[in-house]
């Protein structure tokens, strides 16, 4: 959390937040609220995409590959925030089922390509009427402007606990150092 923050909040506010704080309340911890809300979404999805022979990590990826046309399995595996040998299993079982074709890249050998076939379409087009009632059920009573501050926020989180977010941090922190340390 950036000083400047912590600074603007009082210590007793900022620690009911924090897990390693004896002030600590789970109810105000805010990945409290989004696992309870991930996982009442999850078993939604699973109900409803089974009415339509789909599973969430089939679905992820149908989607995945209709906004990005054709994808790499590393493309796919960041945007399904799946392990890459979870993601080709489930891309060769999606093969398999004439979901998706692969190829290799014509660019690197070593990368293979995802693209969506006709009955990939088809399905996709079949979990969006499984699956409306879900979203529209999860956004009752929010404005458009309370949902883009929602993804906001989500946002800065997940920059905040990204790899390169982490990186970024240590060579502000090592920047910021050194004046200091000239200076004594």
């Amino acid at each position: 959390m950036p000083d400047s923050f912590c600074a603007t909040i009082p210590h007793r506010i900022v620690s009911l937040y924090d897990p390693a704080s004896p002030d600590f309340v789970k109810e105000e911890f805010p990945f409290y609220w989004l696992a309870r809300v991930h996982g009442v979404y999850q078993m939604d999805m699973e109900r409803a995409l089974k009415t339509v022979g789909l599973d969430i990590p089939t679905w992820r990826t149908l989607y995945i590959l209709n906004e990005n046309g054709s994808s790499s399995m590393s493309e796919i595996s960041l945007h399904a925030i799946a392990k890459l040998s979870t993601v080709t299993k489930i891309v060769y079982r999606m093969k398999g089922e004439g979901l998706v074709e692969t190829h290799t890249s014509p660019l690197d050998a070593r990368v293979t390509i995802v693209t969506l076939t006709e009955s990939g379409r088809e399905a996709i087009a079949r979990s969006k009427l499984a699956i409306q009632h879900i979203f529209g059920r999860a956004f009752e009573g929010l404005t458009p402007s309370q949902i883009r501050k929602l993804n906001e926020v989500l946002h800065l989180i997940l920059d905040n606990l990204s790899p390169r977010h982490a990186e970024l941090a240590a060579a502000g922190r090592s920047s910021h150092a050194a004046p200091n340390a000239d200076a004594a």
